[in-house]
Formats: structure tokens, sequence, C-alpha cells
């Protein structure tokens, strides 16, 4: 059974804890991430999601991060919960980060 409720961790040391999902598959919660670009401290980021709810409780989800205490930049994720060989909970989870460029021209090296 997958649940998002809970703190989770990738491989590069960035955590993140979901707070709740309701009943509807939303959630929110905070995101500590451990990598940046910018030169200011990193500072613990908000997040909201949704996770598809279905029988074999192996869902689909996806969140925003919103980086506003350090950064002018969003994340977006997409992903996918599996229950591994082990029983444990794995997330498979991809991602798209757009930085704020000064100028239109400067659009195509924005997103990530």
């Amino acid at each position: 059974q997958c649940n998002l409720t809970g703190w989770w961790k990738n491989d590069l040391g960035s955590k993140m804890q979901v707070l709740n999902v309701d009943n509807e598959g939303d959630f929110s919660g905070m995101y500590y991430t451990a990598v940046s670009s910018t030169q200011k401290p990193i500072k613990p980021s908000p997040l909201r999601g949704s996770q598809h709810l279905d029988e074999d409780d192996q869902c689909t989800f996806g969140f925003t991060v919103n980086w506003k205490n350090f950064s002018d930049s969003t994340a977006v994720f997409v992903g996918q919960c599996f229950v591994d060989d082990k029983k444990q909970e794995v997330l498979q989870t991809d991602w798209l980060l757009r930085e704020k460029v000064d100028d239109l021209s400067d659009n195509w090296k924005a997103t990530r």
C-alpha cells in the first residue's frame, strides 16, 4: 500500500514532508531541498499536490513546490508510488524547474 503521508528522502538528500492526504487525494506539506543554484541560503518551501487514489495503491501523483522563500523559481513533480520486493514504498518522480528570467528573449533557458 502506498501512503504519501509522512517523510520522504531522495538520492541527493532532499526531504519532503506530506502532512495529510485527504479523501479526494489532495495534500500539502514542505520540501527541504539539499540542492540549489541560488547563492541565497536554502529554506524549507511549501508544496501542494494531488494523488490519484486507486485500488492497487500504486498511485500516480503530482505536486508543485514554490521556492519563494529563497528563489524566484517553481518546480513541478510527477510520479508514481511503488511497493518494492521488500514491501517498502518507493516514489519515482520526474520534475521540471522554471526559473525567472528578465526578458522574453531569455525564455528558452528558463526551464530545466
